[in-house]
């Protein structure tokens, strides 16, 4: 992998993770359509890291007050503040889980340009008719274990290439009636702990590897961290004002172009 195709897919990792498009289906289609050579774990890693670093930026003083909310609950009252910290921890269970048992499977056998296309359709028109059918005014002050839970059990379908993390939890939040908002900040919080241990996983997975790439790793950090923090900052005005239609006609046409790509 040359420089610029690693800005580009840096660039493109961080554009991605949290738009409701799927970045494992963007940093796979490189390989696969224009013939790149895969990024390798290393780079990987670096680009989930810089994900992790702009996100926590960006929430800082909320994560701040979200954990000492929880330390707090562990031996006196609750608060709004550490009832939401215990549902981000309850909703990351069911990911965890799923990750552990089934992601080697999916690894081997679902990051095919057919299973991207279709999920890619499919989950793009579940979340513009939960935009559409289902949307309501709940705000993330209203969250229960429950709800938490069923966004939860979304989220583990994002380990399937297309599907979008952000975007079938933005989904799953839609349709229990929340408004785009606390959809999207849910979405946003819960996608720490996950990234978190997706990168420590496939971190200790890279201790093994003789040699590391350190230049393409610092550029997939940085460059991912940037572009990830404009996008979050830019997609929680943009969402509000417009929602998710633009994602939706996205996600049609890469789907369709990518059936295109399979029929040639």
């Amino acid at each position: 992998m040359d420089i610029l195709q690693a800005i580009w897919l840096a660039v493109i990792q961080g554009l991605t993770e949290f738009l409701p498009v799927s970045s494992s289906a963007h940093l796979i289609l490189p390989s696969q359509v224009l013939g790149w050579p895969d990024q390798g774990l290393a780079f990987d890693v670096a680009v989930h890291v810089g994900s992790f670093v702009a996100v926590v930026i960006y929430f800082r003083r909320e994560i701040q007050q979200l954990v000492t909310a929880w330390v707090k609950s562990l031996g006196g009252p609750q608060t709004p503040e550490s009832h939401l910290a215990w549902y981000i921890i309850i909703a990351t269970v069911p990911a965890s889980i799923t990750g552990l048992i089934f992601g080697g499977f999916i690894e081997v056998h679902l990051r095919s340009m057919a299973v991207i296309a279709a999920t890619t359709i499919l989950f793009g028109l579940l979340l513009g008719w939960a935009d559409y059918r289902y949307r309501g005014s709940k705000t993330i002050d209203q969250l229960t274990w429950k709800t938490a839970l069923v966004v939860g059990a979304a989220q583990a379908l994002a380990l399937i290439p297309g599907t979008s993390r952000s975007g079938i939890t933005m989904t799953a939040a839609l349709m229990l009636g929340f408004d785009r908002i606390s959809a999207a900040r849910f979405s946003f919080l819960l996608s720490i702990p996950i990234i978190a241990l997706s990168g420590g996983y496939k971190g200790l997975e890279l201790l093994g590897q003789a040699s590391v790439p350190w230049f393409e790793i610092m550029i997939g950090t940085v460059l991912s961290a940037l572009t990830a923090y404009l996008c979050i900052h830019s997609f929680m005005r943009f969402v509000e004002r417009v929602g998710m239609l633009p994602f939706v006609i996205y996600r049609l046409l890469l789907g369709a172009v990518l059936i295109y790509l399979l029929l040639e």
